[in-house]
């Protein structure tokens, strides 16, 4: 059996453990406007109006992003 190191932050079980996939994302409807709260497998679709398009909220977290 080969026992390499593991990286911190790594998970060698394979199971998703990050707090942000239990959450429900947050879109805005492009129609109306209303604010949606959307699970990972429900259907794309405003509960006001029924409109399909959605915008996706932007993150609170920094990105950056190194230019070469």
């Amino acid at each position: 059996m080969n026992s390499a190191p593991v990286a911190n932050g790594s998970n060698p079980g394979g199971a998703y453990n990050n707090q942000a996939a239990r959450q429900d994302m947050e879109y805005l409807c492009a129609d109306c406007g209303a604010k949606n709260e959307i699970r990972s497998r429900e259907p794309i679709r405003c509960r006001e109006c029924g409109h399909r398009i959605m915008y996706k909220k932007r993150t609170k977290r920094m990105v950056q992003f190194e230019a070469r």
